[in-house]
């Protein structure tokens, strides 16, 4: 960062915010913390919820924490006073700097988005940096549909530049999700196969071996399509799909990720299913509407299965399916791209080739391949190329997702935050996809238990009348 620099944590109180801070030692020297919450609690204590976050083991990273603790405070907002809480923020800001000297003003706004505007309002009038630049960093959702995520983006513009907004998405920090540009731009061999003429499908997916886990409540106003698919998982399609960008830099991947979302027609109803999670056959876990704050009469879906088209050459006639649900017998999230047949009559009995992404958990990349079974006979057999990287580098030091993101903030890079355009696209593509399942009442999520293998749940959807959803 180099120059003067104050990071203000708003909503410091959660424990997200205390584990995004100084894991590795590596905030600059000239950075002050500073927690701002509604919460009651003194400096110390602030403090103490940061430290129970690094690396006790790590003595080199210990001994650093004894220095930067010092950097670290907290203001407790009186949401009585107005703007008091905010010009006292300004204030200590001030404090660490001499009256004619820089300094960069990053704030982390880990809030209910309902309150974005009102707050970014309060700190774009007290708290600004007229000397170095100053940033508001929030995370989704961004709105609900397009008319409001539009909204949102109209009621910060006025105080806030597109480039002074960095819009987490915590997926692309992810190391996996990090190496889809680098594999398919840094192989040629990859390149050549990246289309409608070698690839049948694209499966992109993200399941979750827990349900909702108390958060029923908050999860029934989202649902699973606002909370994974619209974000999530159209990044993971954008950079599978985009052209090759003019460069590397946050201006022209954004504009490539943009471009290729626009070709994606809105998704329909006769191409979806969604489904609701009841106990699991062994009555050990809950249903979803066994969470005392989720309504009896809840349509949420916690699972979803849609499929997308891009309306270009390269991807004509290829399908995208999404999937994404909770409360499934296993956490993973991936990116499997499955190759059309071979066409050689000679070779009878061979499995489809498939190169997987896995992005979590135990990152991994694997080609599946036929090869020759051994013996006197021609028959083939499946097998499988692992290119995981830590087969070339033992116990890599990886780190997460939302260090690399607040990191890239820090210094401006923006090739990882969300664009307003990004944002836009995408939501043409899920708006009216949720606009037909909440206005059409009898549309209704079909149930699966507790702990269904992912694969098993789906044939048994489709196995079900289609009336139902239409």
């Amino acid at each position: 960062m180099g120059q003067s620099s104050v990071i203000v944590i708003l909503g410091a109180s959660g424990d997200l915010a205390a584990k995004k801070l100084h894991r590795r030692g590596t905030l600059d020297e000239k950075l002050n913390i500073i927690g701002f919450d509604p919460t009651p609690r003194d400096n110390d204590d602030f403090v103490k919820r940061i430290e129970s976050c690094v690396d006790a083991s790590n003595s080199e990273l210990a001994e650093k924490f004894k220095t930067f603790r010092e950097r670290c405070s907290y203001i407790t907002i009186d949401q009585d006073a107005g703007d008091d809480s905010f010009i006292e923020l300004r204030k200590r800001m001030e404090s660490f700097i001499e009256s004619d000297e820089a300094q960069n003003r990053y704030f982390y706004m880990a809030l209910p988005p309902n309150i974005y505007v009102p707050v970014s309002e309060q700190l774009r009038r007290h708290c600004y940096s007229q000397k170095g630049d100053s940033q508001i960093i929030i995370e989704k959702p961004f709105g609900r549909d397009l008319e409001s995520s539009v909204e949102l983006h109209r009621k910060l513009e006025p105080n806030w530049k597109e480039s002074e907004i960095f819009r987490i998405d915590h997926y692309l920090g992810k190391e996996m999700v990090k190496n889809v540009v680098t594999l398919r731009f840094g192989n040629p061999i990859f390149g050549a196969l990246w289309d409608c003429n070698h690839i049948d499908n694209v499966q992109i997916s993200m399941t979750e071996a827990i349900g909702t886990e108390g958060r029923g409540g908050y999860f029934d106003d989202v649902g699973i399509i606002r909370d994974v698919m619209q974000n999530h998982l159209m990044q993971l399609m954008a950079l599978t799909t985009m052209e090759r960008p003019g460069s590397f830099s946050a201006e022209d991947l954004r504009h490539e990720k943009a471009r290729v979302l626009r070709l994606v027609p809105p998704l329909e109803i006769k191409h979806t299913m969604i489904g609701q999670f009841v106990k699991s056959e062994d009555g050990k876990n809950p249903g979803y509407k066994d969470d005392d704050s989720v309504p009896q009469d809840s349509r949420c879906a916690t699972f979803c299965t849609s499929v997308a088209y891009v309306k270009n050459a390269r991807w004509e006639g290829v399908p995208f399916i999404l999937k994404s649900g909770k409360a499934l017998n296993e956490s993973k999230t991936e990116i499997r791209f499955q190759l059309k047949d071979t066409t050689d009559a000679m070779l009878r009995d061979t499995a489809h080739n498939q190169l997987i992404i896995r992005i979590q958990p135990d990152e991994a990349l694997r080609l599946k391949m036929n090869a020759k079974m051994p013996g006197l006979e021609l028959q083939t057999v499946g097998t499988e190329l692992d290119l995981t990287s830590q087969r070339t580098v033992p116990d890599p030091d990886i780190p997460e997702a939302y260090e690399c993101l607040l990191l890239d903030a820090f210094k401006g890079d923006y090739s990882d935050s969300v664009s307003e355009q990004e944002l836009e696209a995408s939501w043409k593509i899920f708006t009216p996809l949720l606009h037909h399942i909440e206005n059409k009442k009898d549309i209704k999520p079909l149930e699966y238990a507790y702990d269904s293998s992912t694969a098993s749940y789906c044939r048994n959807l489709f196995s079900q009348s289609q009336d139902e959803m239409l």
